[in-house]
């Protein structure tokens, strides 16, 4: 047996994948654990990177002609109580404020004083503290639709966190939508999912399985629940956006009515949809590698690296004006409507260099060093090859053919994870066959299973309820389309009881 290559993350995917995405978050300098229990910080490179999904999204929000605004964090209780199905859904996630300023005891220690007549809830999501805005900004049906987004921070108190994936406090967006009519307000419902899906596939490179939730699934309070759902490395399924039709039934608990051109009185039809850091969380889990963060080009944090090598003194300022030059170049090219990010790293570390940015995920990796000057070239590693794989590129062919590269790079990592995707998708029609599919072969690795089974259902809740008790397993979402798989909208029988079924679902373990 050979020896095993030595990795730069240990554990490896292979070894233990929980541990392996911790050490590669912790390996990119991304974000880390913060003091207050569940939280994070989110270090400059993380930021980086959620800053550029965060500008892509917006760009798209306001092409659909959603404007952005800003609501309170805080919600007077009274208003999660006006929808029932609401509370219900997030009454155990809620940080709840009872106090207004604190004293000093005895002791000299801190204590909360000046009860509030009414606790206040700290945002889980912001359906009801807009929906009274909103209920004062539509009179008529001249003031619709009404289209708002709002950058924000959520918290809900997550008892069992991982960085990106689910932590007590997160970034996000949160868009809500007021239309005169239910057709209106469900077509603005499939564009935002529509939105989400083109976020997902071709600024993350992450395919994704576009449908709807059934009804234990959906978002509390909504009618229906539309999602994108992606495959991660373990074969588990994450939620990456979702996009929420609701009815009447928030406009009835905020009074949103208008009156209609035929001078009837309405209730105004709305939807909600958001996306939040866990999109970085998923960006991780389905390129890197146990290297490091794999780096999409169109969201990367920087582009490329310059790294000046400089062996000999008196080469120094030959070397460092041959690479500012270089970057200054690259700067002034656009991608995809930007400037080219590009960073200098002039520390004399030798290899272990070279190593933190394959760590960090950055797409390319570009030495400079005297014999490269002397032909005019550079020497390039790209994120998406093994890490010797290197070439030599003449200066300006580099510059001008860049843009190129970074796109090869892109449908390199998005035709891996459809591969990926697609080698780990079963139509299952046998019980006994579906449950091996979800059983761990060893019992030392739970997380490891089959992937995404099609399969049908009856739509019976109970059938639902019986396959999540058994196998933990749950219906990720009613698809589509699938265009690498069979049409879902096919006769046969519920994987679970036999019933009749008229159409595939996809059932998966999920974050």
């Amino acid at each position: 047996m050979g020896k095993q290559a030595k990795t730069a993350i240990e554990p490896t995917r292979e070894d233990n994948y929980p541990e392996w995405y911790q050490e590669v978050i912790k390996a990119s300098d991304m974000a880390e654990a913060s003091p207050v229990r569940g939280c994070m910080v989110i270090k400059p490179w993380g930021y980086a990177l959620w800053e550029n999904i965060v500008r892509a999204l917006d760009d798209m929000f306001k092409t659909t002609g959603v404007k952005n605004a800003y609501f309170p964090l805080f919600i007077p209780i009274n208003f999660l109580e006006k929808e029932a199905a609401h509370v219900e859904g997030f009454a155990k996630e809620c940080a709840v404020v009872t106090h207004h300023r604190l004293e000093q005891n005895e002791d000299g220690r801190l204590v909360p004083a000046g009860k509030l007549t009414e606790p206040l809830i700290v945002r889980p999501t912001s359906e009801t503290i807009i929906g009274d805005s909103f209920s004062k900004w539509v009179k008529s049906y001249r003031d619709l639709p009404v289209l708002i987004n709002q950058w924000a921070n959520v918290v809900r108190w997550e008892m069992r966190t991982r960085i990106f994936l689910r932590t007590s406090e997160f970034l996000w967006q949160e868009g809500h939508t007021v239309h005169a009519t239910s057709e209106e307000a469900m077509d603005r419902t499939r564009m935002m999912l529509e939105v989400y899906r083109k976020m997902a596939e071709e600024y993350l490179a992450m395919p994704v399985i576009t449908g709807e939730k059934s009804e234990s699934e959906k978002f509390p309070g909504a009618e229906n629940t539309l999602c994108i759902e992606a495959m991660m490395q373990d074969r588990k399924a994450l939620q990456a956006g979702t996009s929420h039709f609701l009815g009447q039934n928030f406009a009835r608990a905020s009074n949103i009515k208008f009156q209609s051109e035929k001078e009837t009185e309405e209730y105004g039809w709305t939807t909600s949809f958001g996306a939040s850091t866990r999109l970085i969380g998923g960006l991780v889990m389905t390129h890197s590698d146990d290297d490091g963060v794999v780096l999409p080009p169109r969201v990367a944090s920087a582009h490329a690296v310059l790294m000046p090598i400089v062996r000999k003194e008196k080469d120094r300022q030959m070397v460092m004006d041959y690479t500012h030059d270089l970057a200054d170049r690259l700067r002034q090219i656009s991608y995809y409507g930007y400037p080219l990010r590009v960073e200098i790293d002039d520390r004399d570390t030798g290899g272990a260099r070279n190593w933190e940015w394959i760590k960090k995920g950055i797409p390319l990796r570009v030495e400079i060093g005297p014999k490269d000057i002397a032909s005019d070239s550079v020497f390039v590693g790209r994120r998406d090859k093994a890490p010797k794989d290197k070439f030599s590129m003449k200066k300006e062919a580099f510059a001008d053919e860049i843009c190129g590269i970074l796109d090869e790079i892109q449908k390199n990592l998005y035709a891996r994870a459809l591969a990926f995707q697609k080698a780990h998708t079963r139509k299952i029609d046998d019980k006994n066959r579906f449950d091996a599919f979800f059983t761990p072969e060893n019992k030392e690795r739970p997380e490891i299973h089959g992937g995404f089974a099609l399969s049908h259902w009856c739509g019976e809740a109970a059938c639902e309820k019986a396959i999540k008790d058994r196998l933990n397993v749950t219906i990720r979402c009613i698809p589509h389309h699938l265009p690498a798989q069979q049409h879902p909208e096919e006769s046969g029988v519920c994987i679970e009881c036999g019933k009749a079924s008229r159409q595939r679902v996809v059932f998966a373990k999920a974050y």
